[in-house]
This record gives C-alpha cells, structure tokens and sequence, in this order.
C-alpha cells in the first residue's frame, strides 16, 4: 500500500513539475539586416549561439556592407530589424520615416578617424586643404568629417570631397584617386595597414561618440510587442557572452565574416558592447540634426522630438537597469 502511495505521489510531482514549466515558444520568423562591420557583434553572436532561436525567432540573415544600406532595408519593408549608427537614424527621421531605436548595441569614441597619405603632403590636419577627401554620404564619417574639419579652424570648403562607398577607398587610395578619407573600422585599420609609414592616422575622442543601434518600423513594434522582448533578450544574453569570452567572440566575428581574425583583434577594444537606452544618442541625434540643418542637407527646419523614435519600453521591462533616461 505504501509503495502505491509513493508512486501516486511521485506521479503528483511530476506532473506539477511538468505544470509550472513555462509554456513553449511559438517559432515566429524574422528577417535581420545587419552587417560585417564590428559594430554588429552582437547579432553576429546571437546567431551562432542559438539566442535567437532560444526565444523562438527564426532568423532570416539580409547582410550588407554598412548600415545605412541596412536601415533602408527595413525601411523598404524587406526586413523587421537594422543595425546601424545614428547618422541614418536621423536623416530618416528628417524625411519622414517612422522608425523606432529600441537598443543601442555599441558605442565607440576611436571607430570613426581621418586616414591619409603622407606621400599626398599631409602630416596634419591643417595639411588637408586642398586635397581630395572621401566620405560616405549620410554616414557616420559624413558628420566626423565635418566636425573634424571644424575642431581643426577648417570647412568642408577647404577641402575636395568625395563621395565614396567604405569598399571603394582601398582601391581609390591605391589608385592615389583621393588622399585622404573619413571613414570606420574595418576600412579604417585595413587603409592604415595597407599604407603603412606611408599612412597617417588622424582621431579625436571628444568630438564624437559613434553609436550603433536596432532599429524598426514603428509598426512593426506596435504590432509585435513580444517579438520585440524576445530579440532583446538574445542580445542580452550576446552581450553577458561576449563579456565573458572575448576570444571567442572574436573567433565567431571572424567565421561568420570571413574576416581575419587579427584584424578583429586589433580594432576589438575600440567598441563597449552593450544593450541599452541612455542620453548618448539622443544627444547625438540632436547635434546632427543641427549639422544638418546647417548645412542645407534637409529641408527640415525644427528639430524632431526625437523621443517619439526612442522606444523604450521593450527594454525597460527585459532589463530595466538598461533605460538610463526617462519617457
């Protein structure tokens, strides 16, 4: 009798076990513009560590050179969610784009640099007058080429500029077609390394924090509340992964990339990595703003309430201490 009852009560356990375990995620697809460039760790290591599908996303990959390409793709409705610094995030609000940023990835005051020629006669700032310098267009290195200019008594009048994609400058400086240009990692260290003694490296860490973030169609996070927790939560789990094992990170960066993983090494302590909300990017979004405005780069006159593009919510209730600003 007391073997019967010891069964029933096992039985009672198990099945009480098997009640209060959380109910299993639907699998919910979703597509993810992001990029090769180190700014996207994150993504790269939520992929191939399954925190994606932990949380019952189905990841379909749409990869591209840099952000803004990334962005448009969720703009044009071919994909859920971008990576991407916030110049893009600002010029699509500037033209009317409703979009959210629901994280910031990473942050970097030494990604964005002038790199030159020394063989071009530039050994300083002042020595970019009159040379031909590349940029790419409503990035990023738009904006730091600006503000460099400005921090060093110079305009963009002094200068030649030349609108060019991050993977045309090697060719263009090997061709000697530019002898300066404003630009990210992994150009950056590749141009540097490329030209060697020959090269001229030029950063400034207080005139500009890059910020990389998530973004979506406004939409598109009104209608998937739930889809939205659970990718931040991926990338929660990326952020305690990369923290504690860098070399692996680095080695997963380099597979899926097909980057060598010494160039991952060299530029990896450029980028804090993390998931959050805090005052860095909407201050930068700010001052952008202004730079744009001021130089006849949208017909935009007033400043955009960029708080009405911040989505904070999601994350606040994944990770609370992640929102370091106010509704």
């Amino acid at each position: 009798m007391s073997k019967i009852i010891l069964a029933i009560s096992l039985l009672a356990a198990l099945l009480g076990c098997e009640r209060s375990q959380p109910e299993k995620l639907q699998p919910q697809k979703i597509t993810i513009a992001y990029t090769y460039q180190p700014q996207s760790t994150l993504v790269h290591i939520a992929v191939e560590k399954g925190y994606f599908v932990e949380e019952g996303l189905i990841v379909e990959s749409l990869m591209h050179t840099y952000g803004k390409a990334a962005l448009q793709s969720v703009t044009e409705g071919k994909a859920d969610f971008a990576t991407v610094a916030e110049t893009p995030v600002m010029f699509s609000v500037l033209k009317g784009e409703n979009i959210f940023v629901i994280a910031n990835i990473e942050a970097s005051t030494t990604n964005n640099a002038i790199v030159a020629r020394k063989d071009a006669g530039i050994s300083k700032p002042s020595d970019l007058i009159g040379k031909q310098v590349a940029y790419t267009p409503g990035t990023t290195s738009d904006f730091f080429l600006d503000s460099f200019l400005t921090a060093s008594g110079l305009t963009r009048n002094d200068i030649k500029p030349i609108s060019l994609k991050p993977e045309e400058l090697q060719d263009a400086f090997v061709a000697k077609r530019i002898d300066a240009a404003s630009t990210w990692n992994y150009p950056l260290t590749q141009i540097i390394q490329q030209l060697g003694k020959s090269g001229v490296i030029f950063y400034d860490r207080d005139i500009y924090t890059e910020t990389f973030n998530i973004a979506c169609q406004q939409d598109f996070v009104k209608q998937n509340p739930e889809t939205v927790k659970r990718f931040l939560r991926a990338l929660i789990k990326a952020e305690e992964f990369v923290a504690k094992n860098p070399a692996e990170a680095q080695s997963i960066m380099s597979a899926h990339t097909q980057i060598d993983k010494s160039l991952i090494s060299k530029v990896w302590g450029a980028f804090n990595y993390r998931v959050l909300q805090d005052h860095t990017l909407l201050l930068t979004l700010e001052d952008e703003t202004r730079w744009a405005m001021k130089n006849r780069l949208t017909d935009q006159t007033v400043m955009p309430n960029y708080m009405d593009y911040l989505h904070l919510d999601s994350l606040r209730e994944v990770k609370p201490e992640a929102v370091k600003m106010g509704r």
